[in-house]
């Protein structure tokens, strides 16, 4: 008897920019970049997550590199940038594109699309200024490039779905340019292997909890090394101590358990480079 696939599995080969667990790492993007960095944050990486806000387009994005949000003067390792759409709002008066319009009044500002050629001179910039040195050497040793899966209603399915094609294409553009860079394919995971609205929050738009665990997984193991992936096991029970939340807190055994939790985090900060806390 034939066995029928029943999920059509996106094919992501090893890549050669593996994340360490020394790594300096930057997300910035839409709102997908901050549920993924946050799961980094919460596994004891050094992530920083849009320092400034959420940032949906190519220019937003190069405007928040373009503030250098590197802490202390570090250089970030691997920067994961994550577009949401194409579109963006200029300001009438300056002829600027706003990341913000600050509740001020729709009239003040037009909305375009932005081209092709737009979107990825505008990754380029940020990539540059990230990866300033060849694959393997000193500062910025890779970016990773992704597009939402999270759809535009207000837009329009069809309008969209040519938004993401443009972000697609101009991704796809810059990571032929530079051999330290790549796309994940985020996109296509949450459209290809996901495609339930079960694995859809509510509004039938924004992916659900599971849907972002199944993509940090496929990430992990895209780009995490054996010595990364070790580090997260290792602080997983340990997490969990920390995180337990007992019928009686004052109690003595409590206070022993979330004693000995405490002096394991510790060790394990050590044991894995030192860790100093990011903000």
């Amino acid at each position: 008897m034939q066995i029928v696939k029943l999920q059509t599995k996106v094919d992501i080969p090893k890549s050669e920019i593996q994340i360490r667990p020394t790594d300096r790492l930057l997300f910035v993007g839409s709102c997908f970049a901050d549920n993924i960095g946050k799961r980094f944050i919460d596994n004891r990486f050094k992530a920083i997550v849009n320092p400034y806000g959420v940032m949906y387009n190519p220019a937003s994005i190069w405007h928040t590199i373009s503030l250098n949000p590197s802490q202390g003067g570090k250089p970030f390792d691997i920067a994961v940038f994550t577009l949401g759409t194409n579109h963006v709002y200029v300001e009438k008066t300056t002829g600027e594109i706003v990341d913000n319009c600050q509740k001020r009044p729709q009239r003040l500002f037009e909305e375009r699309e932005l081209t092709i050629e737009e979107c990825s001179n505008y990754i380029k910039q940020s990539v540059e200024a990230i990866c300033s040195l060849p694959f393997g050497g000193g500062q910025g040793r890779g970016a990773i490039l992704t597009i939402s899966p999270i759809r535009y209603a207000k837009y329009g399915f069809h309008e969209s779905q040519l938004s993401k094609a443009t972000l697609m294409l101009a991704a796809e553009r810059v990571a032929r340019e530079y051999d330290n860079v790549e796309v994940f394919p985020a996109y296509e995971i949450m459209n290809d292997e996901l495609r339930d609205y079960r694995f859809y929050e509510p509004d039938m738009l924004h992916p659900s909890t599971q849907a972002v665990d199944y993509i940090y997984e496929r990430f992990k193991e895209t780009y995490f090394s054996e010595d990364a992936k070790q580090m997260e096991t290792e602080w997983q029970p340990i997490r969990q101590a920390l995180n337990h939340r007992p019928f009686n807190p004052d109690s003595e055994e409590y206070k022993a358990f979330l004693k000995k939790a405490q002096e394991e985090e510790r060790e394990f900060l050590l044991r894995w480079g030192g860790r100093e806390e990011v903000k």
